[in-house]
């Protein structure tokens, strides 16, 4: 079974601390939004996916237990909590898009006349738990649609050897993961020889975090040095690099964990196919190119130490974006839940899915 990172019953909500992993597993009470914008702000929890589910059940146990005098009030509160929430990681739009459609759905259930002010409570609610359940079964699709699509480019049936990047498991998401859920699937069809992680310089997802949930699952697994990844894939024979996303524009540009677009320059240096791994919900069609995408800025000392530890000379500047935009014409194939896109057809695909999701 994979790790679970999000604890949730009605009206609570635990998330598990990522500061203090590998060392130890502790799981911190989220009591209302503040908690939950404090836990996505200092990453506690991470990964787009379950940014968005923890902002928005953090919203869902602090008004559990509130009542409201009218369906304005309670709108009010909802759209005050939601804009408060996507600014705590501005880089991830699945925050954004989720608080999106869910101030939609409490805009019309408040203009609902036949709805009252506990019925559209109890709606708001169940669409916050709704989100758990459909970001499972959504990275289970990613897996297998993800699995197939690399399968299908490899001569034979013999097992193949992966490089992923940053954490994008079961602690990134709601579980199974979407990169990481990708491998597991490969793994499942008895096709995984190895799975290779990046350390991830310099929060080190990877060799915290991506490599705590490989040796959990007991997956053949071996993390390497960000400074490794083209030794390694001249070397390895590396079928695939399969990595997550935070944001992905209309034209497939992708933002992803510092270090993506250096490790997509060099896969296709050696002709290695280099897929994104991810949700519909991180793709933003309303930014038509990465250029537009807003690239947080981490503090310096995630740089100039470790732990309690000083690594660098004091006085250094730093430089500490948080993300880097890979370019479209790097990417071999966009990994979702509705299907494998090449970045040029993204757009109009999902276009398409979302109209008839309307329909």
């Amino acid at each position: 079974m994979s790790l679970e990172s999000i604890k949730y019953s009605t009206g609570n909500l635990e998330i598990l601390d990522q500061l203090l992993l590998p060392v130890q597993s502790k799981y911190v009470a989220v009591k209302g939004v503040e908690d939950g914008w404090k836990v996505i702000n200092k990453m506690q929890v991470r990964g787009a996916p379950a940014i968005a589910i923890v902002g928005c059940l953090s919203l869902a146990v602090e008004i559990y237990p509130e009542t409201f005098d009218s369906k304005k009030s309670l709108r009010q509160e909802i759209e005050g909590k939601l804009n408060y929430l996507v600014s705590a990681r501005p880089t991830a739009v699945n925050m954004k898009i989720a608080a999106d459609e869910l101030m939609a759905l409490a805009n019309n259930l408040s203009k609902n006349d036949e709805i009252s002010v506990d019925e559209m409570k109890q709606k708001f609610l169940q669409s916050t738990e709704d989100m758990l359940q459909k970001d499972i079964a959504d990275n289970m699709m990613i897996g297998t649609n993800g699995a197939n699509a690399i399968l299908a480019d490899v001569t034979g049936d013999g097992p193949i050897r992966l490089l992923t990047h940053c954490n994008t498991g079961s602690l990134a998401t709601a579980g199974y993961g979407t990169a990481l859920g990708v491998v597991r699937k490969v793994h499942e069809l008895k096709r995984l020889e190895h799975i290779y992680c990046t350390e991830t310089r310099p929060y080190n997802q990877g060799a915290r975090l991506t490599a705590y949930e490989l040796v959990h699952d007991k997956l053949p697994a071996t993390l390497v040095l960000d400074s490794m990844v083209a030794a390694l894939l001249r070397s390895r024979n590396i079928a695939a690099v399969v990595v997550g996303a935070d944001r992905v524009a209309a034209n497939g540009d992708t933002a992803n964990k510092i270090g993506t677009y250096q490790i997509a320059v060099i896969a296709r240096h050696h002709n290695v196919p280099f897929y994104i791994a991810a949700p519909l919900t991180s793709i933003d069609l309303t930014i038509a190119s990465g250029d537009h995408i807003i690239i947080e800025k981490r503090p310096d000392r995630e740089m100039t130490h470790v732990g309690e530890h000083r690594i660098a000379a004091p006085g250094i500047g730093c430089w500490n974006p948080a993300f880097d935009v890979t370019p479209a014409e790097l990417i071999t194939g966009i990994i979702t839940e509705k299907g494998v896109f090449k970045p040029a057809e993204l757009c109009d695909r999902v276009k398409e899915i979302i109209a008839s999701t309307n329909t």
